[in-house]
């Protein structure tokens, strides 16, 4: 009997149980909170919090795993997955259960359940911490939206970040939007929660980073800080100066949505930077403008330091 047969002995099939009740309450913040857990939805989400557990030395600040429940034949559908399952299983230490169908939609708030989930830890990660060991890192101030959320922690992972700080007063990135958003990310980068930008600007100076703030109104390009960039690191000095040597580590802040940063949350940068906008449109979405300052940054970083 192969590990999928064995764990369709022990099929969960009551969408009533208290099991699937608490898996559901997951959808709320105040639930996901009180018990430190959080729900992370699909294959890429369950794939990278396996990877992450099944890892001898896990990096620290990362979400832990506690119960992961698949349908059959979804399980049919990943073998890479079914095989990390097993080798979790071997270990022990983990709930790992087959589901029906109806038993997985009523555990999550997705219009199209994707065939697993995995319960989670939430990270237990100190400001401090997370920013002493970034080179490049993100800060979402106010953001309200979970799917921009999860896409700016995605593009922050892409980029190299080695950090993701949310304000108070913004979406929780373990909301199940936000974690689908990340499409693993969450897994990748350490993320800190309900820190105020004040305590923030003082601990990203204190670990030797530069903050920049995202402005689509500001005089200086995110451009011209990257050509700068790039003529310094082949030994030319750019004819104008800039206010900001982009190579340098750095935490950019990215404001509310319809808002953007205030000037007093702007006042917190070394300068403000704005995303040439050479078409029509009026603005750029917040994980778009994340994804092209957190690139100019990495790029810049990497060439000086190869």
């Amino acid at each position: 009997m192969n590990f999928t047969e064995r764990l369709g002995d022990r099929l969960l099939s009551n969408t009533r149980s208290d099991r699937v009740r608490d898996v559901a309450a997951l959808t709320r913040r105040s639930i996901r909170s009180k018990r430190a857990l959080f729900r992370a939805e699909g294959p890429q989400n369950v794939r990278e919090t396996l990877r992450l557990a099944l890892s001898d030395t896990p990096p620290p600040g990362l979400p832990g795993l506690d119960a992961v429940y698949v349908t059959e034949a979804e399980l049919e559908r990943h073998p890479d997955i079914a095989a990390d399952l097993e080798a979790l299983a071997e270990r022990g230490g983990v709930f790992i259960r087959a589901v029906t169908a109806e038993v997985l939609a009523a555990m999550t708030d997705a219009v199209t359940p994707q065939g697993m989930l995995a319960v989670c830890s939430l990270p237990t990660l100190t400001l401090d911490l997370a920013l002493a060991r970034a080179e490049l890192a993100c800060v979402l101030v106010r953001v309200q939206d979970p799917g921009n959320a999860g896409t700016v922690v995605r593009a922050a992972d892409a980029a190299g970040a080695r950090a993701a700080v949310f304000t108070s007063g913004s979406v929780d990135p373990f909301n199940p939007k936000a974690v689908r958003s990340s499409a693993g990310s969450l897994f990748h980068v350490p993320v800190v929660t309900g820190a105020e930008l004040a305590e923030i600007a003082v601990a990203a100076r204190q670990h030797g980073l530069g903050i920049l703030a995202a402005d689509g109104y500001a005089d200086i390009l995110v451009d011209e800080l990257a050509d700068a960039a790039l003529l310094r690191s082949a030994g030319v000095e750019p004819f104008a100066h800039t206010p900001y040597e982009l190579s340098r580590p750095t935490a950019w802040l990215f404001g509310n949505e319809a808002q953007g940063l205030t000037d007093e949350e702007k006042a917190h940068a070394d300068c403000a930077v704005a995303v040439p906008l050479y078409g029509a449109a009026e603005s750029l979405n917040v994980g778009t403008a994340a994804t092209v300052c957190l690139y100019a940054s990495a790029r810049a970083q990497r060439r000086a330091h190869p």
